[in-house]
């Protein structure tokens, strides 16, 4: 009784308190969205574009039920949010459950543990997370504050893509032709254009700012297809959190948030009372790739300026310039403090090595040339290790866990089949393998693992940005090139970043760290989300440990049926 008596207080002491449970409801439901002079129906959550934003402390539990009322399969993602033990909850169709079908509810139901930040949900099915996303928001647990002085407001700044058209009938008809999709019409911020649009002078998004006031911009990049570059005119942006991970804190003038990413930013309202742009457009480094090149803005108004005089537009860099890119990441140091501390795997277990790109699949026999307008008369496809992914029919995790045969091979390679120049000239043809069975790779619990991901010329170098569920990992080092083991040489083991979604550098590479302590099935993907369609993705098997506290938890009862 002493001994729990002295812990009690102790606890007490350091201001420990045991999380609540708060509970979401999520429908999903199709309504008429007016934008850019034309009329649409769009599937959302509770009629709001973007979706409603979730806060909960560090600690918490959150219970959301999913009220499917549309006539598409559905899933929600919770984007970073590690899911420790509870990977039924992950929301990825096909990898981790299979879909909701119309008509019918699914209760997500997870405790979040020793994360804190801005991360996002998004649905996680076909293009539907268009427009089916929010802000995910983890406060510090209560008594504990950010390690920077506390801001005036928070404000979540959420990038969307918009097209006029129905997006499932984009998707649909890249991937009947085989060619690329159709570009977005509009980058909305918070769901509004901008006035750089048609139709849209008063459909901008407002932030009213106090002078001598500092505040938190909470950055969301749920963007399909595109990087982008942001900027704020005339205003020093100060960065001080990536993936829901603190870095040291640095100044910029131009920030890169690549699709997946989450960034907290602070800015000062130290200029002369006006309306400046806060202004944002592609940064795409691929070769003879069509884009959306327009620009999205919103309006940071200090509380005396007019609210007729003009806005100050910010310089941005040019759409393909990768320096400002390389800078920007470069600079990006987790914090590392008692309360956020590091732990980079010092020594390697499991080596892997996964060349990412795209790829092009030769015409099939006696194929209409309507569905064979990618490159050289091929269709598009994209891989890892040039393995394009198969969707199941059946979740993988339940596949696992219930040890039903037929549904996936464990024979995904942990390097490339084929070893060649990855970022020297474009080879005239690669085609992937498209079998007709999910491969997947397994490792064990506690591996201190090594993921190098190298980008591939085979169509054209470019910048992919990888997501990997259910794991945070350390970016121990980048480089242009062909990666080799010498580099490993200059690997940051000290204060590298921990992220959740890297951008692999166009022509490059990426070095990450990670330790296999979260049981489950993991998907990893690029994400731009037609590169996801085409094939660049994969998934991983982590076995259970020793004991309940290292194995994953039953399934639920409510969890979709395929």
């Amino acid at each position: 009784m002493l001994l729990l008596a002295i812990g009690i207080v102790l606890a007490l002491a350091q201001g420990v308190q045991a999380g609540v449970t708060r509970h979401y409801n999520f429908t999903i439901q199709s309504h008429k969205v007016s934008k850019l002079c034309s009329t649409k129906h769009i599937i959302s959550v509770n009629r709001k574009f973007p979706g409603p934003t979730i806060h909960l402390d560090e600690g918490d539990r959150v219970v959301v039920k999913v009220t499917n009322r549309v006539p598409h399969n559905m899933t929600i993602h919770w984007h970073g949010v590690r899911q420790l033990r509870s990977a039924w909850f992950d929301g990825p169709a096909y990898i981790t459950q299979c879909p909701i079908q119309p008509n019918q509810t699914f209760t997500y139901n997870f405790t979040v543990t020793e994360q804190r930040g801005t991360l996002w949900w998004h649905a996680h099915i076909n293009w539907l997370r268009a427009t089916v996303h929010g802000a995910f928001i983890i406060h510090p647990k209560p008594g504990l504050g950010y390690p920077f002085p506390k801001p005036e407001k928070e404000v979540p700044l959420i990038f969307s893509e918009w097209w006029k058209s129905d997006v499932l009938k984009v998707v649909k008809q890249a991937l009947g032709t085989g060619g690329g999709p159709n570009i977005s019409d509009a980058f909305t911020i918070n769901g509004k254009p901008g006035p750089l649009y048609n139709c849209s002078s008063q459909d901008v998004f407002v932030l009213n700012a106090l002078p001598g006031k500092t505040y938190l911009l909470r950055l969301v990049n749920a963007v399909l297809n595109t990087e982008l570059f942001f900027a704020i005119a005339n205003h020093t942006l100060t960065v001080v959190e990536a993936d829901a991970g603190y870095v040291k804190p640095f100044n910029t003038n131009v920030v890169v948030i690549a699709p997946g990413q989450t960034m907290n930013l602070l800015v000062t309202a130290n200029q002369a009372p006006g309306r400046y742009f806060m202004a944002a457009h592609s940064y795409e480094s691929g070769q003879n790739v069509t884009f959306d090149n327009t620009t999205v803005t919103a309006i940071f108004q200090y509380q005396q300026a007019s609210s007729s005089s003009p806005p100050v537009l910010p310089p941005l860099p040019f759409f393909n310039d990768t320096k400002p890119v390389t800078a920007f990441n470069s600079k990006l140091r987790k914090l590392a403090t008692p309360e956020d501390p590091i732990a980079v795997p010092q020594t390697v277990d499991q080596h892997l090595f996964f060349t990412v790109g795209l790829a092009v699949e030769n015409c099939p026999p006696g194929a209409s040339n309507k569905t064979c307008q990618g490159p050289n008369g091929g269709r598009f496809a994209a891989s890892v290790n040039n393995i394009t992914f198969t969707v199941p029919t059946t979740a993988i995790l339940q596949a696992h866990y219930f040890n039903t045969p037929g549904v996936y091979s464990t024979d995904f390679p942990i390097s490339p089949l084929v070893k060649f120049n990855y970022t020297g000239p474009s080879l005239k043809n690669l085609n992937s393998i498209n079998g007709t069975r999910t491969k997947v790779a397994v490792l064990p619990y506690g591996a201190n693992v090594e993921l190098i991901l190298q980008d591939t010329s085979i169509v054209t170098t470019e910048s992919h940005p990888i997501h990997l569920h259910g794991y945070n990992f350390y970016v121990v080092g980048t480089g242009f090139g062909n990666y080799n083991s010498s580099l490993a040489s200059t690997f940051n083991l000290v204060d590298p970043p921990e992220r959740n979604t890297i951008g692999v550098p166009v022509g490059g590479w990426a070095a990450l760290r990670f330790k296999t302590d979260n049981p489950g099935a993991w998907f990893m993907h690029c994400h731009l989300e037609i590169h996801q369609s085409w094939g660049l993705d994969a998934a991983f098997i982590v076995n259970n440990g020793k004991g309940p506290s290292q194995s994953l938890q039953p399934p639920p009862a409510d969890l979709p049926k395929c």
